[in-house]
């Protein structure tokens, strides 16, 4: 891994590398479209560079794999001895994306 970037979505942060495809929170964008994401911090060769003027000409750019919907999971609540149960099952949305071009 010689050259990689960590940039944000969705309030989380993701360390990618030309190639990668991750899974992002719901993005309003279709099968097919470009995305482009401002990194945090970029590494190339043994160059570190972040900050805003060390990267403000530099785009983190991938291609939108699939939109989907994870596994559900269950969430079950519960007060021993007070016959107090909940059971709520949840199904996040998210959008695969894959890295094509750090600069």
């Amino acid at each position: 891994m010689n050259e990689y970037a960590i940039i944000n979505s969705g309030s989380k942060q993701y360390k990618v590398s030309v190639g990668d495809i991750i899974r992002v929170e719901s993005i309003d964008k279709n099968k097919g479209d470009e995305i482009s994401f401002k990194p945090s911090m970029l590494k190339s060769n043994d160059d570190i560079l972040f900050g805003e003027q060390a990267l403000k000409d530099v785009n983190v750019r991938g291609v939108v794999v699939r939109n989907g919907r994870a596994k559900k999971i269950i969430v079950f609540k519960m007060k021993r001895r007070k016959d107090e149960r909940k059971k709520r099952g949840h199904r996040q949305n998210f959008t695969e994306i894959k890295i094509t071009d750090i600069p």
